[in-house]
């Protein structure tokens, strides 16, 4: 049997398991993430996207690129899993080993699949590029593999049965292979592998969860704000989680059973009445995608001046469709030359009270708007450090300007952290500043 398939394409004769929890395992191949020269974030994409559908990843684990590192894992965590997912090693390299291993273990052979192999050429064909003689090698998957077409890559993706150890309460388990790369990934795993695992997998209650996005309380703080509030319904059945970033705070909600829905219905309106104006978003939306739809909603426009965070609120601004409609653009002044050239900062304002201050902010501020035609305009200046710091204005300190047609604000803030998350808070708290403007709060 050799399928390559779409959704809803997938074999009707496949068992569906209904009625208890679904066991998923992740296994993450890469001798780089095993350097440290790779960031794994498949591991936080792949357990929140599972658990926003109330599946719950009992392990993961991260591995190298070896045959005997991959065989080792794959075997301890069929032992135990309903569902393994492995990510990477599927490509056309020589450490790309997964392909081959997982066949070995289900005692398949490989076979070149015709309409991945179409893929591929066509991928290259498309591009006005050679097709590397390796590359055909994703085109060899087990004999009786599901295989998951990938339209942002050549490696396909793969789910395929493994007979279980005996004695085991399943007789079987799923393996679900993914390609490394996040873009190939995300959108692999979204369309396709998730709509697979539960039709499959069908949850034996209806599982509701929700996440209340804020920013300015810290931890501690926001869950004693909300650990007598939320008692009745937490003795109902809610389950409250916290995910601590440096300045924000989400507030995951959720429930299972019938009465799901309501319950963190009531919850959320506990937590956004408490939290009030902390409060910036839900689910998966970012402080600039709030920011963006705000200023579309009132028609409004912004522009930035920036020193220490080097560009970073212009590139979360225009990381979002549409900013073009509100974000006319930026100036990275990071010298005093530019900040009088191009924002019109007076010298003196330099001279006297240094780039590092409420007066020059608001200068940068005052002069982006003005001279970009903006109504309003975002300005920073501060000391990322390691060095630069004084006992005035130590490594950390930076003011943050938001002038409009009313007035202008300058705040000051002490952000001691590394050289990017440093730049992150900042940016962050910048646009924060728009969002309060925006909302009025």
């Amino acid at each position: 049997m050799h399928l390559y398939i779409a959704l809803p394409g997938f074999p009707e004769n496949q068992k569906t398991v209904i009625g208890r929890g679904v066991n998923i395992e992740i296994i993450n191949t890469g001798t780089e993430l095993m350097l440290g020269e790779v960031l794994n974030t498949h591991e936080y994409f792949l357990c929140r996207r599972l658990a926003e559908k109330g599946y719950i990843v009992s392990r993961q684990s991260a591995i190298a690129d070896t045959p005997e590192a991959i065989e080792s894992a794959l075997r301890d965590a069929i032992s135990r899993a309903d569902v393994v997912i492995c990510t990477g090693g599927l490509g056309p390299t020589s450490d790309d080993m997964t392909r081959q291993v997982v066949a070995n273990l289900a005692g398949q052979s490989l076979i070149e699949n015709a309409s991945v192999l179409e893929h591929i050429e066509n991928w290259f064909a498309s591009r006005n590029r050679p097709c590397p003689p390796g590359t055909r090698n994703q085109a060899l998957v087990p004999e009786h593999a599901i295989v998951l077409p990938n339209s942002h890559g050549t490696a396909p993706g793969l789910i395929i049965e493994v007979s279980r150890p005996h004695g085991a309460a399943m007789a079987s388990v799923w393996l679900v292979m993914l390609p490394g790369p996040p873009r190939e990934l995300r959108p692999m795993f979204d369309d396709q592998v998730l709509p697979w695992l539960m039709r499959s997998f069908k949850q034996p209650a209806p599982f509701v969860c929700r996440t209340i996005r804020t920013i300015g309380i810290p931890e501690s703080i926001m869950q004693s704000l909300l650990i007598g509030p939320l008692s009745d319904l937490v003795r109902a059945g809610l389950e409250v989680g916290y995910c601590s970033r440096p300045g924000e705070v989400d507030v995951r909600l959720s429930a299972r059973g019938e009465n799901a829905a309501l319950t963190v219905a009531e919850a959320e309106k506990i937590v956004v009445g408490l939290a009030g104006e902390h409060v910036y978003g839900s689910g998966d939306e970012r402080l600039e995608d709030v920011v963006v739809r705000e200023l579309a909603r009132l028609g409004k426009t912004v522009v930035t001046a920036e020193s220490c965070t080097g560009g970073r609120i212009a590139n979360r601004l225009t990381d979002v469709p549409g900013a073009s409609a509100v974000f006319l653009g930026g100036a990275v002044t990071y010298s005093n030359e530019l900040k009088k050239m191009v924002l019109g900062v007076q010298a003196e304002t330099l001279q006297v009270h240094g780039a590092v201050s409420e007066q020059t902010a608001r200068e940068m501020a005052e002069g982006a708007r003005k001279r970009f035609g903006a109504d309003y305009a975002l300005a920073t200046t501060g000391i990322a450090g390691p060095s630069g710091g004084t006992p005035a204005k130590p490594v950390g300190t930076v003011f943050i300007a938001l002038a409009s047609d009313r007035s202008t604000i300058v705040v000051r803030q002490l952000n001691q952290f590394d050289r990017d998350t440093f730049k992150q808070v900042t940016s962050q708290q910048a646009l924060d500043m728009l969002r309060r403007q925006l909302r009025g709060v």
